[in-house]
């Protein structure tokens, strides 16, 4: 299959979720491992403050300053680190959200076709503000979940070495909270689904309507269509509730059984320190020096705990837009050949040949070759494939098997982009971009277009237009006739003469009046000595050119 061993690996290799975050592996892991060194300090600090609180309950002889000193030493290196591992956590975030962002706009901008994933909104939403959730979620989830694998037993061990009974305290109400945080994860996880996918609903519907826009106004539908928007944003609003109450549901589980915790350490420390309990240690009584040393670690066992829970929001968030980025990433699109951009043009004759080239929809498209110079009609039913064959010249898509010879040459991803420099291509819906009509018509090229507007009897028109040439149309061609705006696209395409142009059905639904002129235009391109191919249902059309092949059988 030549057409696909020219393609990007990113366009032919699904990737999945686990290698979304591979671009700041490294940092995250030096991040995770910061963070836990400054977490391990804290037993070293609640030793010198039992050591020196304890001191003075006994009288026992002690420095102030020397225990002040290390006490502060040891904070500042916590300072430190903990600053260190909030900075290679943030900077894994960006570059784990740039490359994903540049996956997306790399691979979007080489789709020959549109997403079946959704419209246009969802996937910007995908890329921008959606891909802004993992930030939180590399930068708090993961140190969070690095420190509760390592702190919680470090200090367990600690309490063990000292009080049995606080450990069993710590082992009792200790697993409690991930169970707990499991069952929530999950009603989180569903609850972020939802709404993640009425975030790309909405802005689908936006896109939508602000394309519309002008059609909304002469229909006189502002109201409906605001309400219908209205009650979309009200119902994204009550997921985003739903999300966030579960968040605080999760919240407080935690808060209840650490709170717990902490107080039976507090009641059992305390009641030691009094006489009242002569049990829970290896054999003589709990110390006061040992019993302040665990009160101040008690905290300090459930904070990570307590961190991986005010996280846990943010994984199930980065878990629905890791399972958008599978879904994406998983539908099957044609690619666009090369790389969209200028090339010098392919040398040789415009020849055209399609060999045994079988298309995604199962039609042959076999032993047909064009002339240079030659003018064809590719006439068939609705969905024989006319449009397939267009593109397929074009290099804007590729066929299952077989191959496409242009000018010589086998078109594929080293050829497709100097062979477009010889086309001019018209498509069946007009479509411009957000710039002045002068760049539609031109992309950038230089050369006054007022030939072309002339060939496709379109000059009044443009020079109707408020700023003429610099007029800014929009996407969809506002303040332009179906017709006007066909006569555009048809400009756009012989602008600069090209050798081969391209027209998928140039007079559907046009009048008359309109279609014979750009009939005429298309047909005073063939007489210049272009090669002229039209996908069409118009038989008027079909009559003028050189030559009809017919797709799927005759009509």
């Amino acid at each position: 299959m030549p057409y696909k061993d020219g393609l990007a690996e990113a366009q032919n290799t699904t990737i999945a979720p686990s290698h979304w975050l591979s671009p700041g592996r490294v940092l995250r892991k030096q991040a995770a491992a910061l963070a836990v060194l400054a977490s391990l300090l804290w037993p070293l600090q609640a030793g010198l403050v039992a050591f020196a609180l304890g001191g003075l309950l006994t009288q026992a002889d002690l420095s102030p300053a020397l225990v002040a000193f290390g006490f502060i030493i040891l904070g500042a290196v916590r300072v430190v680190l903990g600053f260190m591992s909030e900075a290679f956590a943030e900077t894994a975030a960006q570059r784990v959200v740039h490359a994903a962002r540049a996956h997306i706009v790399a691979r979007e901008a080489q789709r020959a076709s549109a997403s079946t994933f959704g419209g246009a909104g969802s996937i910007s939403a995908l890329a921008a503000e959606k891909l802004d959730l993992l930030i939180p979620y590399i930068t708090r989830y993961a140190s969070a979940r690095a420190r509760v694998m390592v702190v919680p037993i470090v200090i367990f061990v600690l309490a063990l070495w000292l009080s049995w009974a606080v450990a069993l305290i710590l082992l009792i109400s200790g697993p409690l909270i991930p169970v707990f945080m499991a069952l929530v994860g999950m009603a989180a996880k569903d609850a972020s689904r939802r709404q993640m996918v009425e975030i790309g609903t909405l802005n689908d519907l936006l896109v939508e309507r602000l394309s519309a826009l002008v059609d909304i106004r002469l229909l006189g539908a502002s109201k409906s269509v605001i309400d219908g928007f209205s009650a979309q944003a009200g119902d994204l609003r009550q997921r985003t509730m739903a999300v966030l109450r579960v968040a605080f549901l999760s919240s407080t589980v935690l808060e209840l059984f650490a709170a717990i915790g902490v107080a039976m350490v507090a009641v059992y420390v305390g009641f030691s320190l009094l006489g009242a309990l002569e049990f829970g240690t290896w054999g003589g009584p709990l110390s006061p020096q040992a019993g302040i040393f665990l009160l101040l670690l008690a905290p300090d066992f459930y904070q990570p705990l307590r961190d991986l829970a005010a996280a846990w929001h943010d994984k199930a968030s980065a878990d629905a837009v890791f399972d958008e980025l599978a879904a994406w990433d998983d539908k099957e699109t044609s690619h666009l050949l090369g790389q969209g951009g200028a090339a010098s043009p392919l040398e040789g004759p415009a020849t055209v040949a399609l060999r045994g080239c079988l298309l995604p929809g199962g039609a042959l498209l076999d032993d047909i070759e064009i002339m240079p110079g030659e003018s064809v009609a590719l006439m068939g039913a609705s969905g024989a494939g006319k449009t397939s064959a267009l593109r397929m010249i074009a290099g804007l898509l590729a066929p299952v098997s077989g191959t496409v010879t242009v000018a010589g040459h086998l078109l594929d991803a080293g050829t497709s982009d100097a062979w477009r420099a010889r086309i001019g291509w018209m498509p069946q819906a007009p479509h411009f971009l957000n710039a002045s009509l002068r760049h539609n018509l031109t992309l950038g090229r230089g050369a006054d277009p007022t030939q072309a507007l002339e060939l496709a009897a379109v000059s009044g028109v443009v020079a109707a237009l408020p700023q003429g040439l610099n007029t800014r149309l929009g996407e969809t061609g506002g303040g332009l006739s179906g017709g006007e705006a066909r006569r555009i696209t048809l400009a756009r395409a012989i602008y600069g003469a090209p050798d081969v142009i391209l027209a998928d059905e140039p007079t559907a639904d046009l009048d008359a009046e309109t279609a014979a002129a750009v009939t005429q235009g298309l047909l005073a391109q063939a007489e210049r000595g272009a090669t002229l191919v039209v996908a069409t249902h118009d038989s008027d059309l079909a009559a003028k050119m050189d030559r009809i092949i017919r797709i799927g059988g005759p009509l």
